[in-house]
């Protein structure tokens, strides 16, 4: 039985359950399986859905009103001989033999309007390459549903490679998304590495800010050159078994080779960038299909006609709107763009999730409780999650924060490569060392790469502030350093550098700090702000990191200097840039571009 049969097992779509609170802007369940009406179906049983059809193409007002009285016994209002509560702009069509639009022509009516921003936001999805996620938000109120969904899902046990968390309100979400080469599902056998055990073939981290104002998309490429790090995978009898850790291998190796799961791969993916991954998704194939098909198409635009044997897409220049096998094969070729490589096919990915962004987001969608469901429910059938996501009000509750994002401030880039050296004729890229390294730290900073308003931003300004102004001589810097961080000897190294690269002879080791800390602080007193300022510029802290004091210093008290986990090494800045470096790749999630 599939998944439209199951939800209809008792004569009723799931999917036609879904009413719009209009106070909320949220879906809710309405469900009833009895003949009578009790506790919340008797509160909600008068509700109905604006503008919205069901399968047979009756509008829900209509048919709902006539059916829900038949099955369900007397309305609400029979019931209750107090005032009803109308349900604002759903006057006019309360009566089904009335005109629809008697509520815009009655005096007092209000006029059919766009959806509230609030309910513009419930949803939001990507997907891309031989992967997609869907992340739906909604006010769900329905235990068969959240079972139903929580039916759906797959799970792996990453261990200490994720967050047993949802999310920290007070931290960056970064989620890897991991679309395999895996074939399964109807039709799917010609594509990919017969018998593949499921590679990592395309990867997208994606990071959201701490105050969930902007959000960063980084693919990384299948052929990077990688150190895989040793990692602990958990086995079906609860054991844990250690994989060992190679060198110098393709970064879609990191997955599936040798039994490594998806915590493997998050582990890679914090080895080459410095950044702890949260959570994973991943999908293969049929998620390509199922997704596109399930919200009515992707709009895509070409350049130039595409004819490509290899993915079997054959389209004319210009726009189209594509699902199912199109979808796949649109998202799997690359010798019909660009140079033909993996980079630019990553490119063509990139357009399609920005296009499924803003298709999820449209109010074609946002407004039809059948699109959702069906959605939802092929998210949900596509998905496979680290268990800190892994039921359906977990991930519910991941979507309606991540939802808080704009989509005009989801940046999409690939991380900076260059051809392999080693090889004459290169089929591998390697990381693009001062580019790259830029890119990870912007990410680790929380900087975002789209230009945001926010109360985050005005409070780094004021911070940054701290680090303009007069700078003292080096010979006059005093600082005490003490090491909070993962690097072992890391105040001993800071002080040798300090003495013998920077002149500054007053350093003194402090040994380990009372506690570890995340992140590099420098404390100091207001008539010691010269000498803060030197010290920063020498080390690259960013204003984050001043802690100015309130007491003058006496004497000859030291600055304290405490390294945290983001210290990697003397003479290594402790920041990133404050802007992106130029000529890296860059695209927006609320543009539409033509693939060329």
């Amino acid at each position: 039985m599939d998944a439209q049969s199951r939800g209809r097992a008792d004569g009723i779509d799931p999917a036609d359950q879904w009413v719009l609170n209009p106070h909320t802007g949220d879906y809710e369940l309405r469900l009833n399986h009895s003949g009578g009406d009790s506790g919340e179906s008797s509160r909600t049983s008068g509700a109905r859905v604006p503008n919205s059809r069901g399968p047979a193409g009756d509008s829900a007002g209509g048919r709902r009103g006539a059916s829900r009285e038949g099955r369900r016994g007397p309305a609400r209002d029979e019931q209750d001989p107090g005032p009803r509560r109308e349900v604002p702009g759903q006057r006019g069509r309360r009566s089904t033999n009335g005109p629809r639009d008697q509520e815009s022509s009655a005096p007092g009516g209000r006029r059919s309007r766009k959806a509230p921003k609030a309910r513009r936001k419930k949803v939001l999805l990507w997907t891309g390459g031989t992967m997609a996620f869907v992340l739906v938000g909604l006010s769900v109120g329905g235990y068969a549903l959240y079972q139903h969904f929580n039916g759906n899902l797959s799970t792996v046990d990453v261990g200490s490679a994720g967050n047993k968390n949802v999310f920290d309100n007070n931290a960056p979400v970064n989620i890897l998304i991991i679309g395999t080469d895996k074939r399964t599902g109807k039709g799917n056998e010609g594509y990919g590495d017969k018998g593949s055990v499921g590679h990592a073939d395309t990867n997208i981290l994606f990071h959201v800010s701490e105050d969930r104002t902007n959000a960063t998309a980084l693919s990384i490429p299948r052929d990077l050159i990688s150190n895989i790090p040793d990692c602990k995978v958990k086995q079906p009898d609860g054991s844990e078994k250690v994989v060992p850790g190679t060198r110098g291998v393709r970064f879609n190796e990191s997955l599936g080779q040798s039994g490594r799961n998806a915590g493997c791969t998050m582990e890679t993916v914090r080895k080459i960038t410095g950044i702890k991954v949260d959570h994973f998704m991943m999908v293969d194939f049929n998620a390509v299909k199922e997704l596109s098909t399930a919200v009515g198409g992707v709009k895509i635009c070409l350049a130039k006609p595409v004819k490509d044997p290899d993915s079997h897409l054959n389209l004319p220049e210009g726009e189209h709107t594509i699902q199912g096998e199109d979808a796949l094969a649109f998202v799997r070729t690359r010798h019909s763009f660009g140079n033909h490589g993996d980079l630019d096919r990553i490119k063509v990915q990139q357009q399609f999730i920005a296009s499924m962004i803003r298709q999820m987001q449209s109010d074609d969608t946002l407004t039809s409780p059948t699109k959702l469901y069906k959605l939802a429910d092929a998210a949900t059938s596509a998905l496979t999650v680290d268990t800190g996501i892994g039921t359906g009000k977990k991930l519910a509750s991941l979507a309606q924060e991540l939802s808080k994002v704009n989509t005009k401030n989801i940046t999409f880039t690939t991380v900076p490569v260059l051809d392999n050296p080693a090889e004459k004729t290169p089929v591998t890229v390697v990381l693009n060392p001062p580019k790259a390294d830029a890119l990870f730290a912007m990410m680790r900073d929380d900087t975002s790469l789209t230009e945001v308003k926010s109360k985050k931003k005005a409070a780094k300004s004021k911070q940054d502030a701290l680090l303009k102004g007069s700078k003292a001589a080096a010979a006059d810097v005093r600082v005490d350093v003490y090491n909070g961080g993962k690097v072992p000897g890391a105040a001993q190294e800071t002080v040798v550098w300090l003495q013998n690269e920077q002149g500054v002879l007053k350093s003194t080791n402090k040994a380990n700090a009372p506690a570890k800390v995340a992140k590099t602080t420098l404390e100091y007193a207001p008539n010691q702000a010269d000498q803060a300022r030197a010290l920063a510029a020498m080390m690259g802290l960013p204003g984050s990191a001043m802690k100015k004091g309130t007491k003058d210093a006496e004497g000859l008290q030291a600055m304290v200097l405490t390294l945290g986990d983001d210290f990697k090494g003397a003479g290594t800045p402790i920041t990133g840039p404050a802007k992106v470096p130029d000529d890296i790749q860059q695209a927006n999630a609320d543009k539409a571009e033509c693939a060329k």
